[in-house]
């Protein structure tokens, strides 16, 4: 490594993580990334952590009850990402405005709310005959449609709860939150008490948040009671209406997101401690596989870059805390990419200036996420500048090369090389060949001289990335 490159580099002891984060912490500001996937007011997860967990609280539920249902709420949307390629391919439209919309509707009988949102979100641009053959086609086969996206998300949810190492209690209220109480909901069909209770508690608390940040708290209680006994359970119903009532849902709601953060990280219910670094590496990889099924074109592309980064850094002699905290980064570089519709993520023809700015976005994302965790708010620098260049041409801040650190250089070479061996919708992969001559087009002027030959001494020597 050269003296320039040296001084380039982040001090250990001002950037290094040094993996002391909590389990709330991190779980907390994840759930941030969650609520991109639907388009949710930001912030969702954590507030129905706040009207769940305070709706547990009366119902005097076990500390492992609690504790279970904590976790539960902040990460009950963590299959969605699973079904956002699906949703696409049905309507032809954002997968992610049509989420949103299908929180506020009531998708188990036709209604105009319904049809006005399936017009409004499906083949926009396309004819009227052709849109109203797509409806048409969504009606005849809703029950199946449903039950394939809904059983994707949970299944999917539950595995990932499991991956992360919570309870099988946990796992259990992810997967079952779209169960209805008249067995109208999915993915089986359950009914009553046969739905286990944290999932209830969770159906209730995000029902009210979804419609008192869209309509307001009345209107929340309103619509809680019109489909009591149909989709939420009555006991639950009538807590919610009385702490309505006293002002407590109203008190809680109340603050910006950095104070419901504060105060949801204070209420977890277990003495979990700061988590070992094991534990950290286990959810960090659980988010970057989150992040990558959310398009077929993107489902190795954050363990891909993990693993060059990993190379180069081996290559270049990096220490090993500083090697750990670049294989963070490159596992979240692209957290925020859950906020680009997949109208976006899979076209296969060019990006509108608009959809540009979409996806321009999603570095910036990954860093305020981030942020929202201590420990990782040197990884988050990191992760946000994944697309910056050296000649002040990257995006989203335009920085230079004084301005770019070592590790930030590590990581854009990473995503370049991971990239162009992938497929995309708009071109298969490239040849090893020609992936190798692009990067060394760019070295020097784009991206850095020294992590590129790095990476490509490792190429030579192992005749690719290897796992």
């Amino acid at each position: 490594m050269s003296e320039a490159l040296r001084q380039a580099t982040i001090e250990d002891e001002g950037w290094e993580d040094g993996g002391k984060a909590s389990l709330s912490e991190i779980v907390a500001a994840f759930s941030y990334a969650l609520d991109l996937t639907e388009a949710a007011v930001p912030g969702h997860a954590i507030r129905c952590c706040l009207l769940g967990m305070t709706m547990a609280a009366r119902m005097r539920l076990s500390d492992a009850e609690r504790t279970s249902l904590y976790y539960a709420l902040l990460l009950k949307d963590i299959g969605c990402s699973n079904n956002a390629s699906k949703m696409c391919e049905l309507i032809g439209g954002d997968d992610r405005a049509m989420k949103r919309e299908v929180k506020l509707l009531d998708w188990t009988r036709p209604s105009p709310g319904a049809v006005k949102a399936l017009w409004q979100h499906t083949l926009p641009g396309e004819t009227a005959w052709r849109k109203a053959g797509r409806i048409l086609r969504l009606g005849l086969a809703q029950h199946q449609h449903n039950e394939a996206m809904i059983g994707l998300r949970c299944d999917r949810g539950a595995s990932i709860v499991r991956k992360i190492g919570l309870s099988d209690q946990t796992a259990q209220a992810v997967r079952s939150l779209d169960e209805h109480w008249d067995g109208s909901g999915y993915p089986d069909r359950a009914r009553g008490a046969t739905i286990p209770l944290l999932a209830r508690v969770m159906a209730v608390a995000q029902h009210l948040d979804v419609f008192a940040s869209e309509f307001g708290l009345d209107k929340a209680i309103e619509v809680l009671k019109v489909r009591q006994g149909r989709w939420f359970d009555p006991e639950l119903v009538r807590l919610a209406a009385a702490l309505h009532r006293e002002g407590v849902l109203a008190a809680l709601l109340d603050g910006d997101n950095h104070d419901q953060q504060m105060r949801v990280v204070e209420l977890e219910p277990s003495a979990a401690g700061m988590m070992s670094s094991a534990d950290i590496d286990r959810i960090c990889e659980a988010f970057a596989d989150v992040v990558d099924a959310k398009s077929s074109y993107t489902y190795t592309h954050s363990l891909g870059v993990t693993r060059v980064t990993q190379k180069i850094t081996a290559a270049m002699g990096f220490s090993p805390r500083k090697q750990k905290m670049l294989y963070r980064a490159a596992l979240l570089h692209d957290l925020g990419k859950l906020s680009v519709p997949n109208t976006i993520l899979d076209k296969p023809g060019k990006l509108t200036a608009e959809e540009w700015t979409v996806v321009r976005g999603h570095a910036a994302l990954s860093e305020q996420i981030l942020s929202r965790i201590p420990a990782f708010r040197h990884l988050a620098v990191i992760a946000g500048e994944h697309h910056e260049r050296l000649d002040g041409q990257g995006y989203p801040k335009g920085l230079t090369a004084a301005e770019l650190s070592l590790e930030s250089r590590v990581v854009a070479v990473a995503d370049v090389f991971g990239s162009l061996t992938e497929s995309r919708p708009y071109r298969p992969d490239l040849p090893l060949e020609k992936a190798i001559a692009m990067v060394r087009e760019d070295a020097g002027h784009k991206l850095d001289a020294e992590c590129v030959e790095a990476l490509l001494q490792v190429v030579e020597r192992e005749g690719g990335i290897q796992g």
